[in-house]
């Protein structure tokens, strides 16, 4: 079998890391080879949490780089947008609906973006993705407004 790879991507304290051991624990279970690893900064902040599954017949490295995500599995909407161009162009994107206001949101910094569902959905190919992401954590209007 290919090598498959799924990103869980979310906030600190959701579970990103508990479900990708459980994930990687099955798969094992299941006879494939796998591979994970974490990223995780300022998680006991609630900052950015992000993981990688790989499995298959032989996985050689655990790391996802920009459009080799099989599946992205997101535990939160912004987390979504910050990942989505680590999608492969017919890669599968599952996302939590839940909003989380980042460190930067919670001290009056910046605004929660808004709209985040329906730009994820317009996104498209990965330069698409690229932009999008890009245009959706970094400009202003129309973008900008408080999570509800």
């Amino acid at each position: 079998m290919a090598v498959k790879s799924i990103m869980i991507v979310g906030v600190g304290g959701q579970g990103t890391l508990l479900a990708s051991r459980l994930l990687g624990s099955a798969l094992i279970d299941s006879g494939y080879e796998v591979k994970v690893s974490e990223i995780h900064g300022m998680s006991q902040r609630g900052g950015s949490v992000v993981t990688y599954v790989k499995y298959g017949d032989e996985v050689f490295s655990p790391t996802i780089e920009q459009g080799e995500a099989d599946i992205i599995l997101a535990f939160e909407k912004l987390e979504a947008a910050r990942w989505l161009s680590f999608l492969k162009p017919d890669g599968k994107l599952v996302v939590n609906d839940q909003c989380i206001d980042p460190m930067p949101v919670i001290t009056g910094a910046a605004e929660y973006p808004q709209n985040i569902s329906e730009a994820i959905k317009a996104a498209g190919s990965p330069s698409k993705r690229a932009r999008q992401r890009q245009s959706m954590l970094f400009s202003s209007a129309p973008w900008q407004a408080t999570c509800s």
